[in-house]
């Protein structure tokens, strides 16, 4: 009955457009925290960049916000809605943490395996762009965007394996040598570890939006 209703309605689609612009702040987010850590920009560049955009997620996170509390239709449910977005945030949040982290403990050099997961992390953020694009055609697309979850769920567990790895070979550099460039190191490899967590978290939301939207 509900949904016969809504179908009655005029829907509030400037939601769909708002989630695309976050989903993008992801992207650019990330791009510039690769960049880092392949050591193509600067740490103050690259660090500066990162925030910047988490800025620009933060705006759009609160406007959605607004349109929530002033619509009297939403595209889905609202509570839904709000944990989509703060999913959303969280994750280009969790890269300004990171970058933080590497400005905090002046960090200048990064591991392969940081390299690495900083790569797979674009790759998540250019996967959620895709599926944010799909959620106002959800119902007819409920199989691509199954299959786009399931991916950035794929890529998390990559992103796992690197980080283990990258802790074993950090622990074999400086099991002799400096104690405090190790601690440094994991701290860093658990805030990158981190942003793939948030984007699972993510490609969780969705799929359950799916469900719900079946």
């Amino acid at each position: 009955m509900l949904r016969w209703f809504q179908a009655l309605m005029p829907r509030e689609d400037r939601f769909f457009g708002l989630f695309n612009l976050h989903a993008r702040t992801l992207v650019d987010g990330s791009a510039a925290l690769a960049e880092l850590l392949h050591a193509r920009a600067s740490v103050p560049d690259a660090t500066r960049r990162v925030m910047d955009f988490e800025n620009q997620a933060d705006v759009i996170a609160r406007d959605v916000l607004t349109l929530t509390r002033r619509s009297f239709i939403t595209p889905f449910d609202r509570s839904d809605i709000k944990e989509l977005i703060t999913a959303l945030d969280d994750a280009i949040d969790q890269m300004q943490k990171t970058a933080k982290a590497i400005i905090l403990f002046e960090v200048s050099g990064f591991e392969t395996q940081m390299a690495q997961m900083g790569d797979i992390i674009v790759d998540a953020a250019k996967l959620t762009v895709d599926a944010v694009a799909l959620l106002g055609s959800m119902r007819q697309q409920s199989v691509r965007l199954n299959a786009i979850t399931e991916e950035i769920i794929r890529l998390e567990e990559n992103a796992d394996g690197l980080h283990d790895l990258g802790i074993k070979e950090l622990y074999g550099k400086y099991r002799s040598g400096n104690a405090m460039d190790y601690i440094v190191g994991t701290e860093i490899y658990d805030h990158l570890e981190r942003v793939m967590d948030r984007f699972e978290d993510v490609a969780n939301c969705i799929s359950g939006i799916a469900i719900e939207q079946a």
